[in-house]
C-alpha cells in the first residue's frame, strides 16, 4: 500500500470517529427532550422518503450505467 492511501484511511477515519463522537454527544445532551406525535410522524417520513431517493438515483445511475447510455457521451478531453 501506499503512503497516499495510508493516509487517505487515516483521515477518513479520523472524520468518523468525529462524527460519531457529535452524533453520541448530541443524542445524550438531548436526553430531557420530547418530540411530538407529529414529529415522530415527520421525522420518520423525511429518513424513509430520503433512503428511496438516494436508493433511487443509486439504481438509475446503476442502470444507465449497465444499458450503455453512458458510452453514447463524448469525452471532450480526447482527440478524436
Amino acid at each position: 500500500m501506499s503512503v497516499h492511501r495510508i493516509l487517505t484511511a487515516i483521515i477518513l477515519f479520523v472524520i468518523l470517529a468525529l462524527s460519531a463522537y457529535l452524533a453520541i454527544d448530541g443524542w445524550l445532551t438531548l436526553e430531557g427532550v420530547e418530540i411530538s406525535y407529529w414529529g415522530s410522524v415527520a421525522l420518520i417520513a423525511g429518513v424513509v422518503l430520503s433512503l428511496l431517493i438516494g436508493c433511487g438515483l443509486m439504481a438509475l445511475a446503476f442502470y444507465s450505467s449497465r444499458s450503455g447510455h453512458d458510452d453514447s457521451v463524448r469525452d471532450l478531453n480526447k482527440n478524436d
